[in-house]
Formats: structure tokens, C-alpha cells, sequence
């Protein structure tokens, strides 16, 4: 294995940090909803106002949401009961995509540059994303209106040759750069290097001169950085900055720093503690000066945390561990939160919290402007509220809320929602209300507070009105710390959560078992579904198992051979008698379908599908002697259209109604129709000879006519390649808001369109047609005149808009000439497909398959530009009529990337459809893409969720079915003929970047393996146990010094959290449910399990091998006692359905050290106890010691053995590479690797006949080592060399080796050579990504690495990172010698799928090979890959 790939594959989700700002949209584009109904609703539900936008960071990946709230408006209710109840007014909220990114860099910090105005509810203006990354650089995006995304609009960078001096010599930072902005967006500070302060100026407001991009949303500028300059802290006498914030209320921006005068450690604290000090700093950015105007000294040494109060108290809050201080200009006063806080002296008066609370690594937010929300370590919510009068706060009072999630952030959005970002567990959106009802209750989980709260008196006033009159209430300062009093004169919120992010981070340890419906027949790819990964993930309350499956495998209810099937259709029959249905749209979801229809190679199946399948051929007026073309229903399901290739036939039921015959044009062609799409009342047939028919629908009679389209079909300009309806459902159709002229559109189109008052005819229907050219237009239908046209759609660019209103850049109308001539043949585009799905913010996708198997996929969005009106007035003088009055002008499409969608080479003859939309599979829209690689496309949060099916082999044919025995289920037809109804597991969740079903445990997991024989899982978890503090100490000393101890009257009754550890024996549930702990093995106190492992080993007194669980623990009891542990043997025995099974004690040994890792080799127990590794051999009934091997390794973090042979990665000492012999029963030492590193985890990659090590490290890179004692700077055999070295962003804790899957090119490939025995690794981070280290061979390998050199260049990357930079080894200071650059980045690579065509072409020219080669090495990669 000489070169590798580096390929995500399921990208991190734990939420590192998360703000709020206006990104978007600007707070003067919110419209409150008026509702016609009644008058007086504004009194009941108090509006919500403008709400921001929410970004999140997760490792390297940047999303921004849209928080949408579903007003309770009694009629307009969603089908589906939204989270959580309704709350002040609102029955939902949901977060839903604006953009996300994967970016070259891990985001260190985010900021929001908010757009000045104090009024927010006015200003025209945005808010501008500030982003922070390793080193010292600084990105400025802000939301770009015209490709609906974010831009760079500057770029700021201290580091490289000319910045040294800002790092005063030192090479290690404990944190990246930290961002915080000014409140009215006047600048923003950026702390790099621990000492150096970079201030960003931002621009007045009206943007800069000459750049026409800032007002080009509707009239709304961006906050813009001007400029940026250096303060260096310690001219300031400045250092040890522990945090930061501007301060509200002052007229210039002023900036309060946390920052220790002398550093104290724990030896020194009886004597030395009040160490830290804020310091103001007035900021004046035009003349550069930075006056302090006021400081406060004698801060407790744990201060770690600043929070600038809101106007109109203003001041800023102090969070210690143990106190809390607020200080301002003119005040000051602290609350003490438990005993540990002592004053500085006797003069400081401190009061005390009514409960004892530990404040280290809090999170807050401010929920009004006198009530901040705390997250504390423990997941506990707590409200502090600053009891003030005026400006002078009079004391802080701290009381108790909720419980929630272990938060890394929590912002609040807007007005009635905060935000609890999370890395530990899944993220909140959680909707709040202040009311002066009762007090809340202390200790439910936030995610279980269902049920509305209508009893809750909402405030008619505005909020200040009802603070006024709380704090000139005489009676405010009697209160003491008596709970219930003090709560009825506090305002009490109540919560409840409104949606949820899914994370699997962080993941610590994963192992990979067989799936409970796994298919033991199954070969090749198909095999893969047999399998999941089940991961330690989360932490404390919030840990749980995750099981990720990447492919889903459907539950099967019956399956049927039917042979050579073509197609199938499920179709509704509502009775015509009874018109008045209509209007019930959640009837319409549930109905059952009537009737199921296949099509054979030349017949027609018909089955009744009400309840049983049972075949109804002979009763039914269907046309049965041939193959079905295509079914559907039309008439808001009164009637049903089957279409055949010389015809069609309507009916009722089970009659035919009307009988429809196509004649050809030119009566010699045989002319047959190829595809049919509906969009109800009318039906798009297109025929082979590329021409195209519509049949046009009367409701009132339920007939159908022909138009035949004679003066669109004269008039086009070359052959069409494929066609599709699309019907813009709804009383307000989305894309009529595109043609400026919309407002006049609106009250007329639906007295024209329903001639018999039927509700269901509400929206418009086109026509989206693709030409051989590449050209795509849309028309409107039944008139057909062209409202929209695209030039070269085939070609793929990234955005797309009306020709008519964009000029094509010349140079690309030339290249895309020269091309078409080598691949005409496959940028022809063979189905197309627009659908909006269910929702009212929804907006169109639009996809395209090309006939190499490309899949081409756009969004919508709309753009008022400038330049529309302008280049249109000059088309119309030219044309006769006005082609510009009804044009879809603002309409634009975006690419949206596939990239992990694996694509299939298409037969020319192949031309089913493969797009099959649904409204509903187990609770989720989207389509079912058939073919040979078949995958489920799922529309969540406006996002696509893509997830492939690979059990059944390539899929014909697929169907949605939905009746008493299959509820919204589906049916599809293998290659293999055989037919199957089947449901979406329910115990997975798809909004995930694979389907992963989590299953808590309220403990945290560290380690997990996987029992193969019997079906089990063995996990080490830790659940926090609170214990009093004097048991706790004397299980610290050793025995017979204990009574040296003399209690400390202090705290010596005080209690103590300490983690214990037990082994549970998990068993995966059948039916998908919760698992079961099928047994517990509970440690000793103060014992800690470090490994559990399955291990086989051979009974040397009766030859035989008995398998058993290995367990390896140590006695955590401080310093002072001589470290100890123990080997633990159990033999499980798998109980029945109910009982538990049986685990029976084997063998147990304490010896001396920590026995972190334990392995099976070769039928020999290898154990890591401490410094030592010894080889035991198993009697039946002990354990002996065989051989043992002494190096100096600390503590191993991780073993790994192949044949025998094996790998030993330390905590500090890197990699020790040893081989056993047994005829002379010796473990030698065959090379190491003499730096030093800090290992997280090991393993062998095996690529054919050669062995590599794998090994991660603390710095989140991986290096590949390999042996080779014949050559000359290995020093004779004794160093490790380097074969590749790589920077993969996260902490990999797991590897594990998987054998890649064959792909096209390998059939030929001879079982056993080197092409078939080649191995992968899966790695898991404490990111929740999942990455992949694949071999390549060196031809690939050379053509990617070109690739890759050009890509860096060639791509636009978004916040202006350089992947090159990202992705070079990250040494943090220690001397490093660069080893060679063999890994590719597959990050990179898969931008090469989102260039347009030409410059694929291009970039494939220049580098000497073509597209398609490159694409299948692509491709095969994909496939190899394809694991789970």
C-alpha cells in the first residue's frame, strides 16, 4: 500500500458552536400574519416578530437555518401534530435549511456582525457571519441573494512568515482564535496567540463605493469589515486573557477583558486565589487608541466567563466556578453559589444561593434583559435574574429550571426560541414563554415536556411594562432565600421544544455486527445490508448507543415471484357521487389504494389492493392484452387513466368510461407512446419518434380530449429527449411569484380555472421539456407559450437562470461547441422530473438523469435582480409580442450536490423511468430512484437526505402502497422478478446523514465489541454516583496509613461524584425496539474498566478452543497507591426470548498496572498491564505467563494483531511493531517509530501482500508506517518509515478494517491476487464523523493527485480556505520531518462532480486523461467503499 484516498463518509455532527443573527433576511422584511378571520386574534396570540436566523458549526461544516413557525390558526393546522403542544400562539416551529458547507478547516469560533440598527425591528440591514480558523485567519460571509448562499466579503490573515513576530516565540496555543463582535456592529475583536488583539472596523453604513453587490438584496446592505489593525495586550499590561466581550449602553465600543495578573496552581491556592482582573478598554477604531476607563481587581483564579448585560441595565456578569459577579461602572455585587466560595476578605459581603450548584464550564445566553439562562456542566438549565433598579443592580437571584441536554453553546433566536447546540448529545430548538403563572417544575428533561399550556396568563403588555412593575415592588428586597416566595415575584418561563438535530458524535468506540433481519443468501454488494456499526456515542445523561446502517434495508411484509415485470402503479378510487371530499386534505392523505397494476413483458396484471392482494384481471374493463405504458389518477381521484402504447382508457372504478386511440401523424411510423407524466387534468405523452400529445381533462364530464400541439410541434427546433408536468399546487403557487407580475396574476387565475367550482384545480400546471441540444424550457400549460429557457441545461452549471434576462458568457458558448462533438451522445438528458414537495415555504427541486448516468439535481429560489429588467426591455423591441410579460423572470436553480450518491453506467435501451415521487413512506416525502444502484432520496428540512438500498440488487420497478395491512408502505420488483410489500424500519430516523436509530442508556459507553456466536453486545459503561466525600477519601490512601488522615471539619460531610463502572451485555431487539441488557457486570469501587474484548483461546490441558469475554480493569486511587488491575475471563451463555443470559466468572488475576488493552493471538491471551506486555497461555482454569516483551511503553492505548504480528500504539511513545515465535516462545521487537506521539488508535491496512500501520494521533492527524529492514535509513530494520501522513481535521478513536467490495473493472481479478485481498478503514472521530482510508494503485493514484493539484485552484472554496494548508500535518511546534504527500483528498475531488461539463473537460485536457476516466475512478472508489 503505497498511496491511499482519505473519503468522508458521514460528516460530523456534534455541534461545536452555534449563534444567531439576520442572515437572510433583514428584520424589516417580516411580515406579521394577518389573519381575515377575526379581528381580535392579535390579543390571543401575542405576534412573534422578526426571527434571526440560527448558523451552527460542526467540526468543519457550517450550516445556516431558518427557524419556521407554524402559527395556531385553527384552520390551517398541518396534518402531521407538530412537537411540543402549542405555546403562546404558535403550534410549531421547525428548523429548515438555508445552506450548508463543508469547508477546508475546523471553525474555531463563529461571530455575528449584526448591522448596527438599536431598533432592529426597522433596519433594512443584515448581519454578516465572522468565522475563525486555526492559526489566525478570519472569514466575513455574508448571505448572497443572488445565488441563494454565502460569500466572502473579506478576508483577514496573521499568519506565515511576516506575522512571527505576533506568537513571541511560542509554537502551541491551548485554544484557536476567539471572536466576539460589538453589539451594534461597530467592529469585532479576534484574540489569536493568547496575547495579540485583532480589531475589525466595520464599514458605515451604505456599503463601499463601487461595489454594486451590497444592495442587491431587495434593498438591503450586509454589515461589511473595513478594515482590521493589532493591539498587542501587553502594552495594555495584559496577560493570560481568559475571555473577552464588548459591553452594552456606551457610545463608543468598549471592550471588557477577563485576564489573570499571576498565574496561581492548586499547590498555592490557601495562599494566593483572588488572582484575576477585568479591565475596560475604551475602543476607538479611526484613531487606534484603547483608553481603560475602569477595571475591577481581586476576581476569584476559576473566572473563565464574561457576559455582557443587555441595555438598559448594562455591565457585565463574571461566571467562577463557585461565584458569580456582576460589576459595571458604578456597581458591583456577587452571589455565592456553594461553600467552596470564599470572599477575598471579610469587607465583601456575598449572597448565597438558595441550592448548591458548580458553575465550571457553563454556557448562558440572555433570555430578556434582565434574565440570563445558564447550561451547566450537568445539563441543568438555570435562570439568574439581575434584580435591579434603574441601572444599579441590587443583587443576582439564581433558581432552578429544567433539565436538558450537556450543551457546548446555547444562543438565543429571536425573541421566543433558544438554541442548545451540543457536541455530547442531540441539539435543541427550544421555544420559551414568559408568563406569571406558577412556578415551574424543577427537574423534568426538556424532552419531555408535552401537553399545551393554555392555563398560563399571557402578558396583554408589552414585557418593560410588566419589569417596571417587578421592580418597584417594595416588597422585592424581603425576600430571603426562601424558594416559593421569591419565585411568585420572579416573571417564571415556561418551555417546550420545538425540533431537535440528530448527532452521533462523539463517537469513542464502534464495533461492527450482523443486523437483526441480515440475509445469510446475500453475496457481493447486496451483503453489505447484512451489516451495522454500533457506536459508543455521548456522554453522562446523554449517552446512548448509536447503530448507523448506511443502507436501507426494508422490513418485508410479503413477497411473490412475478417474472419479467415492467412497471407497477398503485391507483386511488374515490367514488364520483360524493365530490364534497375534497376538501378534506387529511382524508386524502390516508386513503387506502383500490387497485394495484403490473405490467408484464405482454400483459397486464390487475389486483384489487383494498385489503388482500387478489387478482381481479378477468372482472375489470383494463386494458390487459399488452404491456401498461403508465397509470395514474386524475379528476381529484374520481378517475383512473391507463395508458398503453396505441392508446388510453379512462374508468371509473373498475369500468371503462372512455376509450382513447393515438393515430400517428404520419400514418407508415408505427408510433407508440415512450413516457407519460400527469399532472392532474392533464396528461403529457411522449412518443418515440420524440413527439410529444396532451391530453387535456374536462372535471365536469371526466372526459379527456387530444390536443396534439400542432403549432408547438412545427415550431420547436430539435428533437426532444425527455418531458415532465409539473403542477405548482396550492392557493398560492410558488413560482408565480417568480414573474414580477405576480400581483396581478393572483385574483384572476382561479375564477378562470375551475368552471365547476371544484377547490382541487387551485395552482398551475407546465411543462418542462429538455431538447437534444441541452436546452430546457418550461411552458405553461394548456396554452403552451415558453416562460422560461435554458441554454446547455445538460452541461450542468451551478446556477441557472431565464435566458432571456442573462447574457451567456461567450467563452463558454465556444468550449461547450468544441465538446459537443466527442460526447453528444451522453450529455443528452433521458428523464426529468420537478416536484414541490407538501409545506407552504417549500420551493421546487428540478431534476435531470443524463444518459451517463449523471444525475443533475436543482433548487429553486427566487431573485429580483437589477439586471432583469434591463437586458428583457431591450429583447422586446426586437420580438413582435411581448414575450417578457409573463416570463418566469425571478426564477433561478441551484446545483445541490450528490456527492454521495453513487452513479450507475446506463444500457442504452434501458428507458423505464427511474424517478418514483411520494408524498408519504413511513412518515417521509421524497423519491425512489430505481435502477441498479437503487437509492431513497428524502426531502427533510428543505434538504435532500440521500440513503441507498442495496440489499435487493438492482430494483425495476417501485410503487407506493397504502391499505389495512401495509400502512404507507411501498412496493417494488427486483431484477430477479420477485415482488415485494414492504415498510421503512420506524425505529431509524432519516433526517441523518445515514439512518441510525439511538438507543439511550443515561450512561456514558466507552467501549463496545461486538459477541459473534451469540448475537450480543458487551459494553464498559460509567454512570456518575454521587458518594460522600469521607468513604471517598479513605478509599484514596493505602490501608495502613489511612489513620494518618486527620478530617478536615470543612467539607468532610460533603458529597462526591465518582464514575462506576460495569460491563452490560446488550442484545439488539427484533423488532427494532429498545435493546435489552441481557446481563451486568458490575467492578469493584474505585475500579475502572479500560477493555473489554471477545477473545478465542485454546485450552491447552483439552485442545480445544473455548471463546470468552476478556475484561482489563485498574484501581483509580490517586497518587499515592501503587497502580493495580485486574484480567477478568467470563463465559456468556445466551438465555431465551425473556431471561437473562448467564455469565459465569472464569478466571480473574490482579497483577500490577493498568490492563488497558487485551488481544487474542494465535490461541494465547496478550495482556497490557502497565509497562509491561505479557503472553499468557489459557489451562482451562489459569492463566500463565509464556513470554513477555519490556519496552518502555507508558500505557497502551491500543492493540492490534494479524497473523503474528503486531502493533502496540502508546500514549506518548508512538508505535512499537513486535512478532511472536512460538518454537521459541519469544515477542521480539521488530522496529519502532523513534518520535514521539501521542497515539488515540492503531491498525493494519492491508492491500494485497503488503503490510502498512496505521496510527492516529492527538493533533486529529493519521500517519501510515511500513516495516522494510532492507532499506539503508531504516537503521537496519530498527525505525518504522513513513509511507503517508495526512490531516483529517478530528480525533480518529477507532479504526476499523474492512475488505473493499468489488468493483466493475475487478470482476476479471483471480480470487486471492492482489486486487481481491485489499483492505479499508472505517475511522471514527469524537466529531461524530466517519471517514474512509482506501488503497489505490498508482496509476489512479497519480491521475487523482493532478486532479486534486488543480481543483485547489479551479474550485471557488467557500471563506477563501486553502485545502492544501488543511490538510498538511499539524506537528503544533514539535519537530517533524514531512513525509511523503500519498494520501488524496477526497473532499476536494468531489467538487470535480459540481464543475460544469466544460471545465470537467478542461480541467481532464489539461491534466492529460479524460472525464469519463476520471469519473470511474471516482466511481470505483464510491463502490469500493460502499460498506454497511
Amino acid at each position: 500500500m503505497s498511496y491511499a484516498s482519505y473519503k468522508l463518509l458521514h460528516p460530523p455532527t456534534g455541534i461545536t458552536n452555534c449563534a444567531s443573527g439576520f442572515i437572510t433576511h433583514s428584520p424589516a422584511d417580516f411580515v406579521p400574519p394577518v389573519s381575515p378571520l377575526d379581528i381580535d386574534s392579535e390579543a390571543v396570540s401575542p405576534s412573534v416578530g422578526p426571527i434571526p436566523n440560527l448558523i451552527v458549526t460542526a467540526a468543519h461544516v457550517l450550516e445556516v437555518y431558518r427557524v419556521r413557525v407554524s402559527e395556531d390558526g385553527g384552520k390551517d393546522v398541518a396534518v402531521e401534530p407538530q412537537r411540543g403542544g402549542v405555546m403562546a400562539g404558535m403550534a410549531g416551529a421547525s428548523l429548515e435549511l438555508v445552506c450548508s458547507y463543508r469547508l477546508h478547516g475546523n471553525v474555531e469560533s463563529v461571530g455575528v456582525l449584526s448591522s448596527g440598527a438599536e431598533d432592529r425591528t426597522s433596519g433594512r440591514r443584515r448581519d454578516s457571519i465572522i468565522l475563525t480558523f486555526e492559526d489566525a485567519k478570519i472569514s466575513v460571509l455574508e448571505f448572497d441573494d443572488s445565488v441563494n448562499g454565502l460569500r466572502t466579503s473579506s478576508m483577514h490573515c496573521f499568519e506565515g512568515p511576516q506575522w512571527l513576530h505576533l506568537k513571541k516565540g511560542r509554537e502551541s496555543f491551548a485554544r484557536g482564535p476567539l471572536i466576539k463582535a460589538d453589539p451594534l456592529g461597530r467592529c469585532a475583536g479576534v484574540l489569536v496567540y493568547g496575547l495579540q488583539m485583532i480589531m475589525l472596523k466595520a464599514a458605515e453604513a451604505g456599503g463601499l463605493v463601487g461595489d454594486d453587490g451590497a444592495s442587491g438584496g431587495g434593498g438591503s446592505v450586509t454589515a461589511r469589515i473595513q478594515s482590521s489593525y493589532i493591539i498587542n495586550l501587553k502594552d495594555l499590561d495584559v496577560k493570560n486573557v481568559k475571555d473577552f466581550i464588548f459591553v452594552h449602553g456606551y457610545i463608543e465600543p468598549v471592550l471588557v477583558i477577563l485576564h489573570e495578573k499571576e498565574l496561581t496552581w492548586a499547590g498555592r491556592l490557601p495562599y494566593k486565589h483572588h488572582t484575576c482582573v477585568i479591565s475596560a478598554v475604551s475602543i476607538s477604531t479611526t484613531l487606534k487608541q484603547h483608553p481603560l476607563i475602569w477595571s475591577a481587581t481581586n476576581l476569584p483564579h476559576d473566572a473563565y466567563k464574561l457576559l455582557a448585560v443587555p441595555s438598559p441595565i448594562g455591565g457585565v456578569l463574571v461566571v467562577c466556578a463557585n461565584t458569580i459577579h456582576y460589576h459595571s461602572q458604578s456597581a458591583s455585587c456577587i452571589l455565592a453559589l456553594n461553600n467552596y466560595a470564599v470572599p477575598f476578605d471579610s469587607s465583601q459581603e456575598m449572597s448565597r444561593s438558595s441550592f448548591s450548584v458548580e458553575l465550571d464550564a457553563a454556557n448562558a445566553t440572555w433570555l430578556s434583559n434582565n434574565v440570563a439562562m445558564l447550561s451547566t456542566k450537568s445539563g441543568e438549565l438555570l435562570l439568574l435574574t439581575l434584580v435591579h433598579d434603574g441601572r444599579i443592580v441590587q443583587k443576582l437571584d439564581l433558581s432552578k429550571s429544567k433539565a436538558s441536554v450537556l450543551t457546548s453553546g446555547i444562543t438565543t433566536v429571536g425573541g421566543s426560541f433558544f438554541f442548545l447546540g451540543s457536541r455530547l448529545g442531540d441539539s435543541l430548538l427550544v421555544q420559551f414563554h414568559c408568563g406569571a403563572g406558577s412556578p415551574l417544575g424543577l427537574k423534568e428533561e426538556v424532552g419531555d415536556i408535552e401537553g399545551d399550556l393554555p392555563s398560563t396568563k399571557r402578558l396583554r403588555r408589552s414585557s418593560s411594562d410588566a419589569l417596571q412593575d417587578m421592580a418597584n415592588d417594595e416588597e422585592l428586597s424581603l425576600y430571603g432565600s426562601d424558594l416559593n416566595n421569591g419565585q411568585s415575584s420572579q416573571k417564571t418561563f415556561s418551555f417546550t421544544v420545538r425540533d431537535s438535530l440528530i448527532n452521533v458524535g462523539p463517537l469513542k468506540d464502534f464495533s461492527y455486527g450482523l443486523r437483526m433481519n441480515a440475509d445469510p443468501n446475500a453475496t457481493g454488494v447486496a451483503k453489505q445490508s447484512n451489516y451495522e456499526l454500533v457506536c459508543c456515542s455521548g456522554h453522562g445523561k446523554n449517552g446512548a448507543l448509536c447503530v448507523l446502517q448506511r443502507s436501507i434495508r426494508p422490513e418485508i411484509i410479503t413477497q411473490e415471484a412475478i417474472p419479467g415485470c415492467k412497471g407497477l402503479w398503485t391507483v386511488y378510487h374515490k367514488n364520483s357521487r360524493n365530490p364534497a371530499e375534497h376538501s378534506k386534505t387529511a382524508a386524502e392523505d390516508d386513503e387506502h389504494h383500490a387497485y394495484l397494476i403490473i405490467s408484464l413483458e405482454s400483459r397486464t396484471m390487475v389486483l384489487q389492493t383494498v385489503s388482500n392482494l387478489e387478482e381481479v384481471t378477468e372482472h375489470v374493463d383494463y386494458f390487459v392484452q399488452g404491456r401498461t405504458i403508465y397509470a395514474g389518477n386524475l379528476f381529484g381521484r374520481r378517475r383512473v387513466i391507463q395508458v398503453y402504447s396505441r392508446g388510453a382508457r379512462i374508468l371509473d372504478g373498475a369500468f371503462m368510461t372512455q376509450d382513447l386511440n393515438f393515430r400517428a401523424t404520419n400514418s407508415e411510423a408505427a408510433m407508440t407512446v415512450s413516457s407519460v407524466s400527469i399532472a392532474d387534468p392533464y396528461v403529457l405523452l411522449m412518443m418515440t419518434d420524440g413527439s410529444i400529445q396532451l391530453l387535456v381533462g374536462d372535471p365536469s364530464t371526466c372526459t379527456m380530449s387530444i390536443n396534439a400541439l400542432t403549432a408547438f410541434q412545427t415550431s420547436k427546433n430539435s428533437a426532444i429527449t425527455a418531458c415532465t408536468l409539473y403542477h405548482d399546487r396550492g392557493t398560492e403557487p410558488w413560482l408565480r411569484k417568480a414573474s414580477t407580475d405576480a400581483w396581478l396574476l393572483t385574483g384572476v387565475s382561479e375564477a378562470i380555472e375551475g368552471p365547476d367550482g371544484t377547490p382541487h384545480d387551485q395552482g398551475d400546471t407546465y411543462c418542462v421539456i429538455c431538447y437534444e441540444t441541452g436546452t430546457l424550457e418550461i411552458y405553461d400549460v394548456p396554452n403552451f407559450s415558453c416562460v422560461y429557457s435554458v441554454d446547455n441545461f445538460a452541461s450542468g452549471r451551478i446556477f441557472i437562470g431565464d435566458n432571456l434576462f442573462q447574457e451567456s458568457s461567450d467563452d463558454s458558448q465556444k468550449a461547450s461547441q468544441n465538446n459537443r462533438k466527442d460526447n453528444s451522445q451522453n450529455l443528452k438528458v433521458v428523464e426529468l422530473a420537478m416536484h414541490r414537495w407538501h409545506g407552504e415555504n417549500s420551493r421546487p427541486f428540478l431534476f435531470g438523469i443524463l444518459a451517463d448516468g449523471t444525475i443533475l439535481c436543482y433548487h429553486a429560489y427566487l431573485y429580483e435582480g437589477s439586471e432583469n429588467a434591463s437586458k428583457g426591455e431591450v429583447v422586446n423591441g426586437q420580438s413582435s409580442s411581448n414575450p417578457s410579460a409573463s416570463r418566469l423572470k425571478n426564477l433561478r436553480f441551484s446545483r445541490v450536490s450528490l456527492d454521495t450518491y453513487t452513479r450507475e453506467e446506463i444500457s442504452a435501451e434501458n428507458s423505464i423511468p427511474r424517478i418514483t415521487m411520494f408524498k408519504n413512506v413511513g412518515g417521509y416525502p421524497g423519491f425512489f430512484l430505481s435502477g441498479s444502484r437503487p437509492t431513497w432520496f428524502m426531502n427533510l428540512r428543505e434538504r435532500l437526505r440521500i440513503h441507498p438500498q442495496l440489499c435487493d440488487g438492482p430494483i425495476i420497478a417501485f410503487t407506493i402502497l397504502h391499505n389495512m395491512y401495509c400502512n404507507h408502505g411501498f412496493i417494488y420488483v427486483t431484477a430477479q422478478g420477485s415482488l415485494k410489500i414492504c415498510q421503512l424500519p420506524s425505529s431509524l430516523s432519516y433526517d441523518n446523514y445515514w439512518p441510525v436509530q439511538k438507543i439511550p442508556l443515561k450512561a456514558t459507553p466507552h467501549q463496545v465489541t461486538y459477541f459473534a456466536e451469540k448475537n450480543l453486545y458487551p459494553l464498559i459503561v460509567s454512570v456518575p454516583v454521587s458518594k460522600p466525600l469521607n468513604q471517598v477519601l479513605s478509599t484514596l490512601v493505602d490501608q495502613e496509613s489511612a489513620h494518618q488522615i486527620e478530617h478536615d471539619n470543612l467539607n468532610s460531610d460533603g458529597v462526591y461524584t465518582v464514575e462506576e463502572f460495569e460491563v452490560r451485555i446488550m442484545e439488539p431487539e427484533s423488532s427494532g425496539g429498545p435493546w435489552k441488557t441481557k446481563g451486568t457486570i458490575r467492578m469493584q469501587t474505585s475500579e475502572n474498566a479500560l477493555t473489554v474484548r471477545v477473545v478465542t483461546l485454546s485450552n491447552t490441558t483439552t485442545r480445544e478452543s473455548e471463546t470468552l469475554l476478556a475484561v482489563g480493569t485498574a484501581y483509580v486511587q490517586g497518587e499515592d497507591v501503587a497502580a493495580r488491575g485486574r484480567v477478568l475471563l467470563f463465559s456468556v451463555e445466551n438465555g431465551t426470548e425473556s431471561s437473562q443470559a448467564t455469565v459465569t466468572e472464569v478466571y480473574s488475576k490482579e497483577m500490577k498496572g493498568a490492563i488497558s488493552a487485551v488481544a487474542a493471538l494465535q490461541g494465547y491471551l496478550l495482556v497490557a498491564s502497565g509497562p509491561k506486555i505479557i503472553l499468557h497461555k489459557w489451562t482451562g482454569s489459569d492463566l500463565s505467563g509464556v513470554a513477555f516483551f519490556d519496552a518502555p511503553p507508558l500505557y497502551v492505548v491500543s492493540l492490534n494483531i494479524v497473523k503474528n504480528f503486531i502493533l502496540i500504539g502508546d500514549i506518548h511513545k508512538s508505535i512499537y511493531f513486535l512478532s511472536w515465535k512460538e518454537n521459541g516462545s519469544q515477542l521480539t521487537l521488530l522496529a519502532k517509530d523513534f518520535g514521539s506521539l501521542n497515539c488515540f488508535s492503531t491498525e493494519f491496512l492491508i492491500d494485497g501482500s503488503t503490510l502498512s500501520l496505521m496510527v492516529s494521533d492527538d493533533q486529529k492527524n493519521v500517519q501510515i508506517f511500513y516495516y522494510a529492514p532492507k532499506a539503508s535509513e531504516s537503521w537496519k530494520g530498527q525505525k518504522l518509515l513513513s509511507r503517508a501522513e495526512f490531516h483529517v481535521g478530528a480525533h480518529a478513536t477507532k479504526f476499523l478494517r474492512l475488505q473493499m467490495l468489488p468493483t466493475s473493472d475487478r470482476t476479471s481479478a483471480q480470487p486471492g491476487s492482489d486486487k481481491t485481498n485489499r483492505f479499508a478503514l472505517l475511522l471514527g472521530t469524537l466529531d461524530g464523523s466517519i471517514g474512509c482510508i482506501a488503497p489505490l494503485d498508482e496509476l489512479t493514484f497519480r491521475r487523482l493527485q493532478s486532479l486534486q493539484k488543480k481543483l485547489i485552484d479551479a474550485v471557488p472554496h467557500v471563506a477563501g480556505l486553502n485545502p492544501k494548508s488543511f490538510r498538511q500535518f499539524h506537528s503544533n511546534g514539535k519537530a517533524h520531518r514531512p513525509g511523503p504527500d500519498s494520501i488524496v483528498d477526497c473532499e476536494l475531488l468531489c467538487h470535480y462532480d459540481m464543475l460544469p461539463f466544460e471545465h470537467q473537460h478542461e480541467i481532464a485536457n489539461q491534466i492529460g486523461t479524460t472525464r469519463s476516466q476520471i469519473i470511474s475512478n471516482l466511481n470505483d472508489l464510491a463502490l469500493g467503499t460502499s460498506f454497511l
